[in-house]
């Protein structure tokens, strides 16, 4: 069983068993509207080091007590639409553990390359970026989306009324151009073996940030 929280912006807790990755952690301060983050994981990835996705000091790291399940391969990219030269690079992390391969594409700023469009292909769950201007628009993310065909796909970096960066787009351009919308309230969501295709949306935006 795996159980993915969003924390607002693009932070993710992913917990499988008893071993848990937090992903994209943001600094104090860093998005408006948040409030500051204080969560416990094994392991804490950053796709690269703006402070909206490199708040490593915000996660306090505890020993596990079984091996990391999760292979994990990082897929560089650009975020923009100038091979770096605005904002430089990112990095797209896959997870992979012989059943779910989950992705989540960090600020990715552009199209998808031949290279990371195979590495990208066949994935389970996908976060995606979908506000525009520091990151693919919607329609952008809608299109890698049709490419890779992923069975679910989790909406990210955007705003919501106060919260998020105010040149950012709401979530509501991204789903105008979907038909599968499935809203989970708690912020969370129980993945079990069976994946039903759909665009995942939790609808309380900071659920779990003490």
């Amino acid at each position: 069983m795996y159980t993915i929280q969003w924390y607002g912006h693009s932070c993710f807790k992913i917990l499988k068993d008893h071993y848990s990755i937090v992903i994209d952690p943001y600094k104090d301060g860093s998005v408006d509207g948040l409030p500051h983050l204080r969560i416990e994981a094994n392991e804490v990835l950053c796709s690269h080091q703006h402070a909206d996705h490199h708040g490593t000091e915000c996660v306090k790291l505890i020993p596990s007590e079984e091996d990391s399940p999760w292979n994990i391969t990082k897929l560089p990219s650009y975020h923009d639409h100038d091979q770096g030269e605005k904002r430089g690079m990112n990095t797209i992390h896959i997870l992979e553990d012989g059943q779910l391969k989950i992705v989540h594409m960090g600020d990715i700023g552009c199209a998808l390359d031949a290279n990371q469009t195979m590495h990208l292909m066949h994935t389970d769950i996908m976060m995606i970026p979908i506000g525009g201007f520091y990151t693919i628009s919607a329609a952008e993310a809608k299109e890698i989306v049709q490419t890779l065909k992923p069975k679910m796909v989790i909406p990210m970096h955007y705003r919501k009324g106060d919260i998020g960066y105010r040149v950012l787009s709401t979530i509501e351009d991204y789903l105008s151009l979907c038909n599968d919308v499935v809203i989970y309230p708690e912020g969370k969501l129980v993945v079990q073996d069976d994946i039903r295709p759909q665009t995942a949306v939790f609808s309380n935006y900071f659920r779990g940030v003490q």
